[in-house]
């Protein structure tokens, strides 16, 4: 099997998957994924691509992720991870597209106005 490559993006984060065929190891930026993400939840959220389509361990991961924050980069990855699984078996598509990990979330936050404390927030009015 040749290396298959995907990208995924999430609020400001971007991630570069490269899914090659391997006992389930997955580098993240050169560290290991308990390394680079320590909280538990977070690894289940990357990893949770192939718990769906019943493929863990199968795929070594060499991941390049930028931008946001660990949240962001973990959905980025988990959706460029959804991507590859789906380039190399067209059959993963429905489980993974039923679970919504290969729609771009466009969600990102709103920017600040001027006049305003925050993007909507405004200051206490006094009438008089």
């Amino acid at each position: 099997m040749e290396m298959i490559n995907a990208t995924g993006r999430r609020k400001a984060s971007v991630a570069r998957v490269y899914l090659t065929k391997g006992e389930g190891k997955v580098m993240i930026n050169g560290k290991e994924l308990k390394e680079y993400f320590p909280q538990p939840h977070i690894q289940n959220k990357v990893l949770d691509p192939f718990h769906t389509v019943e493929a863990v361990n199968i795929y070594d991961l060499k991941v390049n992720v930028n931008g946001g924050g660990y949240k962001g980069q973990a959905e980025a990855i988990r959706m460029a991870i959804s991507r590859a699984l789906v380039k190399l078996n067209e059959d993963f598509r429905s489980p993974l597209k039923s679970k919504k990990y290969l729609t771009r979330d466009a969600r990102v936050v709103e920017r600040k106005k001027y006049g305003k404390p925050k993007a909507r927030k405004s200051f206490q009015f006094s009438k008089r």
